[in-house]
């Protein structure tokens, strides 16, 4: 890999070798690189945090997309009643919020692209999740956004977080990456933990095309939001458990780019194959292209 590409495993290697946690690595790296105080930097993860809850809380008020192809998922589930959440109350509330945050911004709501406005609810679905059920601090969440950025920008550098670059494992498929790593980091999981939970959504998601009905960031787009979270807290899961990834972290996003690359058009964005080209999905595109 060339030498300008950025190595999460070396940001691993400097965190174990001073013995800290990768995010007392990357904030003063992220601040000096941003030329802010790291208190500054702590305050622009705040308000972005500010702005994933008030994402979520009006995608629960079940609003719909002005297309009125989506819309109230969200507010389902939140309503769902206790023995229907197979998944437990964690990453029943991290789908719930995913599917919210998503819904807000097929409605035109305020996101944070995080890191595409088509993967907008991965990240707040898993640290608001975390937030209500581990009692995390807003300095902690602070911290995982710029552990989560990190790993952003690492998987920008070798690869591309574009659904038209790579399909949606470059979009959801980066996101639920950055929550699990930022989820690791946040709960006390080792800088080697990290890169594994990151690692280990790759291996889980690698190959998702990027399919949109009718060109639109709603179907499918919307549901795998939440399923990229529960991918994201399965690999954190599993890292936190001690199951390492064989493949390390940059091998993994390298492995991504690859496949990206080998994508036919079809997959990349341009509705042009997957689901997007299914019966019901023409039809609806027809009916919908016609009516505007």
């Amino acid at each position: 890999m060339a030498n300008d590409k950025i190595s999460l495993n070396a940001l691993i290697n400097e965190a174990e070798a001073e013995n800290k946690s990768l995010n007392a690595i990357l904030v003063p790296q992220s601040a000096a690189d941003l030329e802010i105080t790291e208190a500054e930097l702590l305050n622009k993860m705040a308000e972005m945090l500010k702005v994933m809850e008030e994402s979520a809380a009006f995608g629960l008020t079940g609003v719909r997309s002005h297309s009125g192809l989506t819309g109230g998922s969200a507010q389902k589930l939140a309503q769902a009643q206790p023995g229907c959440k197979l998944l437990g109350e964690l990453a029943t509330d991290a789908v719930t919020y995913a599917l919210a945050v998503s819904e807000c911004n097929a409605a035109m709501g305020r996101i944070v692209a995080a890191p595409t406005a088509g993967a907008a609810g991965v990240l707040p679905g898993v640290l608001l999740a975390l937030k209500k059920h581990c009692n995390l601090s807003e300095d902690a969440l602070s911290r995982a956004l710029v552990v989560a950025g990190g790993i952003g920008l690492v998987i920008a550098s070798r690869a591309s977080l574009a659904g038209a670059v790579g399909g949606c494992q470059a979009e959801c498929g980066s996101a639920a990456a950055m929550a699990a790593g930022a989820a690791v980091d946040a709960l006390g999981g080792t800088p080697k933990q990290v890169g594994d939970a990151v690692s280990i959504v790759f291996k889980n998601m690698l190959g998702l095309v990027c399919d949109p009905v009718a060109g639109l960031v709603e179907v499918p787009c919307i549901k795998r939001n939440g399923g990229a979270a529960v991918q994201a807290l399965l690999a954190a899961q599993l890292a936190l458990a001690g199951v390492g990834s064989f493949i390390p972290a940059d091998e993994a996003i390298d492995a991504m780019k690859w496949v990206g690359d080998s994508m036919p058009c079809a997959l990349r964005e341009t509705a042009g194959g997957g689901l997007a080209q299914t019966p019901s999905a023409l039809a609806w595109a027809k009916a919908y292209f016609a009516r505007e």
